[in-house]
């Protein structure tokens, strides 16, 4: 075999390997969309900094929320897992609403507003989703069973 045959052999292999990835992709957001409505959500985490009483934030990743009994799943977009990257919860309180600023505003999904999240943890996180999507999320965190206690800002 020349080494122009293994060089194009090479890229075939490449290319095939290439196709097959985002083939996988859209094969998993199939299966999840099946399995459940899910929306468009991304998400961002805020953590402590050491010696400060302030968070810090970090990027945003895309996503998908999908709603599963008492429990919001949260999916990373580009993964290959099945499973989801965080599990919510409905001890979670809604502190507030804006609309995506700056730079972050080319990071999310068109339209989309940021929602302030509590955790019952005690943590925090902002999730970035559709305005139908915030009803529903809105209506699934009130429709929790009757004694947990809900403060929606």
């Amino acid at each position: 075999m020349s080494w122009q045959a293994a060089i194009v052999d090479s890229l075939g292999l490449i290319a095939g390997v290439v196709a097959l990835a985002f083939v996988s992709l859209f094969v998993r957001r199939r299966l999840l969309s099946r399995s459940g409505a899910t929306f468009e959500c991304s998400l961002r985490t805020t953590t402590p900094t050491k010696g400060t009483p302030a968070a810090t934030s970090r990027g945003w990743t895309l996503g998908l929320g999908r709603y599963n009994d008492d429990a919001f799943e949260w999916f990373r977009v580009f993964s290959f897992s099945p499973r989801p990257k965080h599990v919510f919860d409905r001890s979670m309180s809604v502190l507030g609403r804006r609309t995506p600023h700056g730079a972050e505003a080319f990071s999310l999904y068109a339209g989309h507003v940021v929602v302030d999240v509590q955790m019952g943890s005690g943590g925090r996180l902002e999730l970035a989703m559709s305005e139908g999507a915030l009803t529903g999320f809105l209506a699934w965190l009130e429709a929790a069973p009757p004694g947990q206690d809900r403060l929606l800002g």
